[in-house]
């Protein structure tokens, strides 16, 4: 006959049962209780900002795989001049290129084989690749001296996306539902879209993880399908009322376990089910297009109707930002060009420059721009050589030296170009903006002092911007 096996108390038990309870007491001081943090002094008061806001909430239009800025949004008329030459050292500056052009036994600039042309009042210089984009540039600050230190994909988009290079920091958008909280009680508030069937670097849930947050900070993402969000919708024969008394009783359980365990996540596991049976309901509201103009449509571009579309998550972006949501992340994939430029990039402009410009435009007729961040950029540039040898398809390699982005609304200053790189479009020259200044700026247009919103974790207290980041006034209205 087997011996009986000997009993082992659970550790949270032992405690809460320990010394009066005073073990318990203890343990709970030690887990990362948000009850707690969120009465913290560097977090605000129950996620009030911590200053008066200009904007409310943000559209991130993530153009995954490094659009190249030459021939976009920085032109270099001399690179032009001189394409084919070598790539002086003197401009090079001993930087370490990638293993896919390090190699390279000749490093010859190439010039953009695209037209270039002044538009707005502010005369900001425009690729004809843009030409919607073009026609919205007094609304945009563009930001042409942006640098990272990541020179590969992984690292620069975890960089772009949580402030670190290495994977497990919370998203931007993990930090602004930690800090700022819901706007609307019935969506989350942060969501992800994410342009269907695209190739290129693969996209990981981890971008919009909430990291050591807890787990309701996290990004939710919606898919093109008839269901947006996975597992959302009752299973055949059970109807709202069964759910309603289902997640009743499966409250109760959490809490008989809160008792003994006091453990913050599981009461955002509570959170989580109650957020996830309001949206039942609000997400095909919102995710329904019938009640859109056509005019409206026609603005967005063609491809609008199609779920999954840039166009269409554009679209639904607007839709989200006029309900609440907080943080609305949009991924367009495929910008990583090593190969045909003249090819390919002409493609992703096509499928994205439209709708952008109409977000713009959508969000400013309806009221919505003054206190909606919009933001539109990559991971880092492309370079100014050529990858392998000049050719009719060349192509550029990774390039964090310099990049260009553009910002819109939430309190930035319109018609502006700020910062200038060199005129062969290798190294900032003047007004660099790290992304850790970019972060600290977006933070304060919320609301938010970068160096006061803070989660202790694992005995140091984490900040979006961890050790750095300034803010850039040049950027404010």
């Amino acid at each position: 006959m087997n011996a009986e096996a000997p009993f082992v108390p659970n550790r949270r038990k032992f405690l809460s049962q320990f010394g009066m309870g005073l073990g318990a007491v203890a343990l709970a001081d030690m887990l990362p209780a948000e009850a707690r943090a969120a009465q913290a002094p560097d977090r605000g008061v129950l996620g009030r900002p911590h200053f008066a806001p200009k904007a409310k909430r943000v559209i991130y239009l993530f153009m995954s795989g490094g659009p190249s800025q030459i021939d976009l949004l920085d032109h270099k008329p001399l690179l032009n001049q001189r394409h084919g030459e070598e790539l002086p050292d003197s401009v090079r500056g001993g930087q370490r290129l990638t293993g896919m052009s390090g190699n390279q036994s000749s490093i010859p600039m190439v010039g953009s084989p695209f037209k270039f042309a002044q538009h707005g009042n502010s005369g900001a210089w425009v690729s004809e690749l843009l030409p919607h984009t073009a026609g919205i540039v007094d609304d945009l600050c563009i930001v042409r001296s942006m640098f990272t230190e990541a020179i590969n994909h992984g690292p620069g988009v975890n960089f772009l996306q949580t402030g670190s290079q290495i994977p497990g920091r919370p998203s931007i958008g993990s930090w602004l539902s930690y800090g700022l909280g819901q706007e609307n009680a019935n969506l989350p508030s942060f969501v992800v879209l994410i342009t269907k069937d695209k190739g290129g670097q693969p996209l990981g849930s981890h971008l919009w993880g909430s990291g050591f947050l807890a787990s309701r900070h996290q990004g939710v993402l919606f898919r093109a399908a008839k269901d947006p969000v996975l597992y959302l919708g009752n299973p055949d024969g059970v109807s709202a009322e069964s759910r309603r008394m289902m997640l009743d009783r499966l409250k109760d359980l959490h809490e008989h376990q809160f008792q003994g365990t006091p453990d913050a996540e599981i009461q955002s596991r509570i959170e989580q089910y109650e957020m996830a049976f309001r949206m039942q309901t609000s997400i095909p509201e919102v995710v329904d297009l019938s009640g859109e103009s056509q005019e409206t449509l026609d603005s967005y571009g063609p491809d609008v109707k199609t779920p999954g579309t840039f166009a269409a998550n554009c679209l639904q972006a607007r839709r989200l930002a006029e309900k609440g949501v907080r943080f609305i992340q949009l991924y367009h994939q495929d910008w990583d060009h090593h190969g045909n430029v003249p090819g390919n990039l002409p493609k992703l402009c096509k499928e994205t420059d439209q709708a952008a410009a109409a977000l713009i435009k959508d969000l400013k007729q309806r009221g919505l721009l003054e206190d909606t961040l919009v933001v539109w950029g990559g991971e880092f540039g492309r370079t100014n050589y050529c990858q392998g040898k000049i050719s009719a398809n060349f192509g550029r390699d990774h390039h964090p030296r310099c990049f260009s982005v553009w910002m819109a609304g939430g309190g930035t200053r319109p018609g502006t170009v700020y910062g200038e790189t060199d005129e062969f479009g290798y190294n900032v020259v003047r007004d660099g903006v790290h992304i850790h200044d970019f972060h600290a700026t977006m933070m304060h247009l919320l609301g938010i002092d970068h160096e006061r919103l803070t989660y202790k974790f694992q005995g140091r207290r984490y900040r979006l911007t961890d050790v750095a980041g300034t803010l850039v006034k040049g950027l404010l209205a």
